[in-house]
């Protein structure tokens, strides 16, 4: 017979996390800025994959393979939420996660025109 494991106080906060960001947000200029850092974070993951792709020149296929596997995971945990009667937080980070991703993509691709 397995036992329970304990309910810990650090598995409590861990678990809440995410109510406590979304209780936090709850200002709009606090939530505002939470996502523009998360815009300008992934803008920097984009512009950075883009930028040693083309720098190694041997790493162009990899770059695109992964660049292409983190695009479809965040499509397919945007699928599967519900779609909520009020914004919920999360998805709107992943929302713009996804842009910051695609438009420093982009600009690097400008770049190399």
């Amino acid at each position: 017979m397995p036992q329970q494991l304990q309910f810990t106080r650090f598995q409590r906060s861990v678990g809440q996390a995410g109510e406590r960001l979304e209780f936090w947000a709850v200002n709009p200029w606090r939530r505002s800025s939470l996502f523009v850092i998360v815009l300008l974070i992934t803008f920097l993951l984009g512009s950075s994959v883009g930028t040693i792709s083309g720098a190694l020149d041997l790493m162009d296929p990899i770059g695109a393979l992964l660049t292409v596997v983190i695009w479809e995971v965040m499509v397919r945990l945007r699928r599967q939420w519900p779609a909520p009667k009020r914004a919920v937080l999360a998805r709107q980070l992943l929302d713009m996660a996804r842009i910051g991703l695609l438009y420093g993509l982009l600009l690097e691709g400008f770049k190399l025109l």
